[in-house]
This record gives structure tokens, C-alpha cells and sequence, in this order.
């Protein structure tokens, strides 16, 4: 603040320029971290012609399945053993929404598995995971 000797008033000024550097360095880093916060686990899922985005807004539950067969309810790694009973911990009514994430490279049989400890608890809404597939 500097005081004027000819009006004998306060003056008050604010410095933006403070204010925009930090501003402008807050930003850079949303901007780096942001899409590491998305990412989410490592899957190699397979490919088809058609696929359906999915709509962001939606209430659903993502169970993923790596290449080691290891079990994750949304990003959280669970037993195999206790797999049905931590979902039906999560599944807050029989009309939510799941969807199947699992590596290519995981046998039928072990999705097949999968999908019927899902649909025993009264899931009906069951989806799988897939990328489009590139024209080379």
C-alpha cells in the first residue's frame, strides 16, 4: 500500500501476478495428474467390430481380471475365494449395473466362472468390456 503525500488517501492495489503464476502452476499439474487418476488398472481386453461407449454418469460397478487371473472390484484387489461376498457388499440393488473387464489372454472357462458368481447373487445387467476394433 503507498501513501499519497498530494491526496493524503490511501492507495490500495492488488498484484495479480502473483495470483496468475500460481494459478497457471496449479493448472499445469491438474493437467498432468488427471489422466493418471483415470487410467486405472493395465488390461489387455479383446477387440470387435462393434462397441457401445459407455456413458460416464452412469452408476456401475467395473470387475477387472488381469492376465494373472487376479480379481479387482473396481480398482481394489480382491480373493478369489471371497469374491461373491465382497460384491454382494457392494451391489447396493439387484438392478445395478456390472461390467466385465478381463485380459484377452484369460481361458473361457475361468470368465464363464466369473460371470455365474455374478449372476448368483441377482445380477441381471451383466456387460463385458471390449476396444473397437482398428481396420489395418
Amino acid at each position: 500500500m503507498n501513501y499519497s503525500i498530494k491526496n493524503k488517501k490511501l492507495i490500495s492495489e492488488i498484484n495479480v501476478t502473483p495470483f496468475v503464476d500460481v494459478m497457471l502452476v496449479l493448472l499445469v499439474i491438474f493437467m498432468v495428474t488427471a489422466p493418471m487418476l483415470t487410467q486405472g488398472l493395465k488390461i489387455e481386453v479383446p477387440e470387435t467390430k462393434t462397441v457401445r461407449t459407455l456413458s460416464k454418469d452412469q452408476d456401475k460397478i467395473i470387475i477387472s481380471i488381469d492376465k494373472d487371473k487376479n480379481i479387482y472390484i473396481d480398482k481394489y484387489k480382491v480373493d478369489k475365494k471371497n469374491f461373491v461376498n465382497y460384491l454382494k457388499k457392494m451391489v447396493s440393488n439387484k438392478d445395478q449395473i456390472i461390467f466385465l473387464k478381463a485380459d484377452k489372454s484369460i481361458p473361457y472357462g475361468f470368465i464363464v466362472k466369473i460371470m455365474g458368481d455374478i449372476k448368483s447373487i441377482g445380477i441381471e445387467q451383466l456387460g463385458i468390456i471390449a476396444e473397437k476394433e482398428e481396420n489395418k
